[in-house]
């Protein structure tokens, strides 16, 4: 029985594809043309970048609930800038910065309590990251997803999130040291200590890859001087107190001033925290107890 040409019908003619574009009433000239017209202008999308950028850096510094009003506002607007003629390079642009925000507003939620919408909301990330195929976000989104895990004490979620977007990225990102992070604090709450130094090997040698970056204290941006603080935490977990006392040290040391005050006063209250327990654990409870008052005080 011969091929049905209703099945499988000829492609059209170039007389019938001309046929088709002369109704139209435009040229090939005035597509291409439309397909790269646009309303909205470079400088406004570099100025809504740094406004995120801005809002990320404040995310260690500002109220949770008036960072959170604040990424809505952003939102909304960049929404509206779906509404507007786009060319196709400005749209994946805009996916992008409405994504930014996104991973943003998840952090802040789950900082707030609202565990199910931060989840909504990461998840939304993830998806505004794959349509406009920016490993970034992707990567981000996992490492959310891995960090939520870790703070409810679901440790093997945290590395199955860790590895699945170790996988979805690829080896060659920033946001691979934080993930690799994840996983060493997660199997040091098991107490698997060989994975431990297999996750913090994998994340120095990322770490020791990449350039310095032009903004460490944006949230979504590795800060070189942040591995010492997991790798201290791990050490401490693990009860080796050579190591998370010199790790301690170590943060201590970055997250310090020249005038002596604490440019990161949470990673300064963990070091103490984690010197405290070394006093503790060697029998020194009054440097214990000195520790604990500095950190809280802090």
């Amino acid at each position: 029985m011969g091929v049905s040409g209703t099945l499988f019908p000829r492609p059209p003619s170039r007389e019938a594809d001309a046929e088709l574009l002369s109704q139209t009433g435009l040229d090939t000239l005035e597509v291409v043309t439309r397909l790269r017209a646009s309303d909205v202008s470079a400088s406004t999308l570099e100025a809504t970048q740094i406004a995120i950028d801005q809002l990320c850096t404040d995310y260690a510094a500002v109220p949770a609930e008036l960072l959170h009003v604040r990424g809505l506002t952003w939102l909304q607007r960049i929404t509206t800038l779906l509404e507007r003629r786009l060319t196709l390079a400005q749209h994946q642009e805009v996916l992008v910065l409405a994504g930014q925000v996104a991973l943003l507003l998840g952090c802040v939620e789950f900082d707030m309590g609202q565990t199910r919408i931060a989840e909504a909301t990461r998840q939304a990330a993830l998806s505004l990251g794959r349509e406009a195929d920016w490993n970034h976000i992707i990567g981000w989104a996992y490492e959310m997803r891995a960090w939520y895990s870790l703070t409810q004490g679901d440790y093997l979620g945290a590395i199955q999130a860790a590895k699945a977007g170790h996988e979805s990225i690829g080896a060659y990102h920033d946001v691979t040291v934080q993930l690799a992070a994840h996983r060493a604090k997660a199997w040091a709450r098991i107490g698997d200590r060989r994975e431990v130094e297999l996750a913090l090997d994998h994340g120095r040698t990322l770490l020791d890859a990449l350039p310095y970056p032009d903004n460490p204290r944006n949230h979504f941006v590795i800060d070189p001087a942040k591995f010492d603080f997991y790798t201290m935490d791990c050490y401490r977990l693990l009860g080796d107190d050579p190591l998370a006392e010199a790790h301690a040290n170590e943060v201590l040391k970055s997250s310090t001033n020249l005038d002596g005050s604490d440019r990161d006063p949470m990673r300064t209250a963990e070091a103490r925290v984690t010197l405290g327990v070394v006093a503790a654990r060697s029998g020194d409870l009054e440097g214990a107890i000195d520790l604990g008052r500095k950190a809280i005080a802090g």
